[in-house]
C-alpha cells in the first residue's frame, strides 16, 4: 500500500470511526460540551443531530472512550428495532436477567437506576442513528425519561441522528418528547478550505506522517469543494488520491489526481459539473440548408435578384445579420400615412375626424 512511500504508520483516511482521528471543530466542541453539562447536571434528555458523515458516530465513541468508570453507558447503534426488541436489547445492555414481561424489565430498570443514584453514579442510553427510531420506539424512550428524583433524571439520554431527526421530533403525536428535550446541539460541516487543511493535516500527523505538505494547496481546495466540508467524503477522496499518487510514483497529491479520483465517484463539484456539460454540448444544429440560408441573408439585406446576395456568395457571418423589417403602417381614420411627414394640422384634422375630438355634446374640445 500507500502507507511506507508517503512516510506513514497506518492507513489515515480509513472509512471507521476511529477516535482517535477526532477533529475538533468548533461544532464538535460545543457538541462536546453539551454532552458534558447534560450528563454531569442530571438533564435528561439531550438531542445531538448532524449531516450524513459529520462525525457524529465518531465523536460518541470519543465521549464513551472517556467517560469515568463509574458512568454506565448503554450504547445502541442499530435503531431498526421494534419496541419489544429495543427493551430486550436495553435489558442486555444493562445486565437485566430476571423479567419475562415488559412491566418485570421496567421494574428490575427501576431498581438499577434507584441504586446508583442513591450512590452518585450516571446511567447513560446512548441511540445512534436515532432518526431511524419507529414512533413506537420513541415513545418508549419518553417514558424512559419518567426514571427521575425529585431533582435530577436517573437515566441520561442521548439521542444522534441525522438533521431527519428533527422533522421526526415535529411529528404532532412526538410533541411530549419534544417538550422533554434538554439540550439541542448540532455537528457542522467544515466551513471552509482552511479548516479542511487542518483536518488533513491532523489525520496524517496522528498516522505518523512527519510531512503536512503532502497534499497540495490546489488540491485541498478541490477536495473542499468535492466533499462540501463533509469528513468522511474528505476521508474518501484523500485515500483514493493517496492510492493514485502512489501508483504513478507522484510525491505530493495535485490537484488533477483528486479530480481523476472526484470524477470516479461522482463527486466532481456542481459548478464543475455544469460546465463540463456546456464544454461537451455539440453546436446546435443549422435550421435551414445553404440555398435557403443564403437566400434569407439576401432578404434582410435588401439585395433582389437571384436571391443569392449580391454576389451569390453566403457570407461568414451569417449568423450576426440583422434583417431589416418593414415598419408597420400608421392609421389614422383608416388613412395610410403619407410618405411626407405629417404636419399639426393634418394630424388635428384627422383627430376631430375620428371623434374622438368632440366631448358628450358633440362640440369640439
Amino acid at each position: 500500500m500507500y502507507t511506507e512511500f508517503y512516510g506513514l504508520k497506518e492507513l489515515p483516511f480509513a472509512l471507521t470511526p476511529d477516535p482517535r482521528y477526532i477533529y475538533f471543530t468548533p461544532s464538535h466542541t460545543e457538541v462536546m460540551a453539551n454532552l458534558h453539562y447534560g450528563i454531569e447536571s442530571g438533564r435528561g434528555l439531550i438531542v445531538v443531530t448532524g449531516e450524513v458523515g459529520t462525525g457524529k458516530t465518531t465523536m460518541l465513541r470519543w465521549v464513551m472512550q472517556r467517560l469515568d468508570r463509574t458512568v454506565l453507558v448503554a450504547y445502541i447503534f442499530n435503531p431498526r428495532l421494534s419496541a419489544p426488541e429495543f427493551y430486550q436489547h436495553l435489558a442486555a445492555l444493562f445486565d437485566i436477567r430476571n423479567w419475562e414481561t415488559k412491566s418485570d424489565l421496567l421494574i428490575e430498570l427501576g431498581k438499577v437506576l434507584d441504586s446508583r443514584d442513591s450512590r452518585g453514579l450516571r446511567t447513560v442510553l446512548i441511540v445512534d442513528e436515532a432518526h431511524g427510531l419507529s414512533p413506537a420506539v420513541l415513545e418508549e424512550v419518553r417514558l424512559l425519561c419518567n426514571f427521575e428524583s425529585d431533582t435530577a433524571k436517573k437515566l441520561q439520554i442521548v439521542l444522534t441522528g441525522q438533521p431527519e431527526l428533527r422533522e421526526v421530533l415535529n411529528y404532532p403525536d412526538l410533541r411530549q418528547l419534544k417538550q422533554r428535550v434538554a439540550l439541542r446541539c448540532e455537528i457542522c460541516a467544515l466551513p471552509n478550505v482552511e479548516e479542511t487543511a487542518q483536518y488533513i493535516a491532523s489525520r496524517l500527523k496522528v498516522a505518523g506522517s512527519d510531512r503536512t505538505d503532502i497534499f497540495s494547496p490546489g488540491a485541498v481546495d478541490y477536495i473542499f469543494r468535492c466533499s462540501e466540508g463533509i469528513p468522511r467524503n474528505i476521508n474518501n477522496l484523500c485515500d483514493n488520491a493517496l492510492l493514485n499518487g502512489f501508483a504513478g510514483s507522484e510525491p505530493i497529491i495535485s490537484r488533477a489526481i483528486v479530480e481523476e479520483v472526484a470524477a470516479t465517484f461522482d463527486m466532481v463539484p456542481r459548478t464543475d459539473r455544469g460546465a463540463q456539460n456546456v464544454e461537451e454540448r455539440e453546436a446546435p444544429a443549422r435550421i435551414f440548408h445553404a440555398a435557403g440560408r443564403a437566400e434569407l441573408w439576401a432578404a434582410g439585406n435588401g439585395d433582389s435578384g437571384n436571391g443569392n446576395g449580391s454576389n451569390g456568395d453566403f457570407p461568414a457571418d451569417a449568423y450576426s445579420f440583422s434583417p431589416r423589417v418593414a415598419e408597420p403602417e400608421i392609421i389614422f381614420n383608416e388613412h395610410a400615412r403619407a410618405q411626407s411627414p405629417t404636419t399639426i394640422e393634418e394630424l388635428g384634422s384627422a383627430f376631430n375626424a375620428s371623434g374622438l375630438g368632440r366631448g358628450n355634446n358633440g362640440q369640439n374640445l
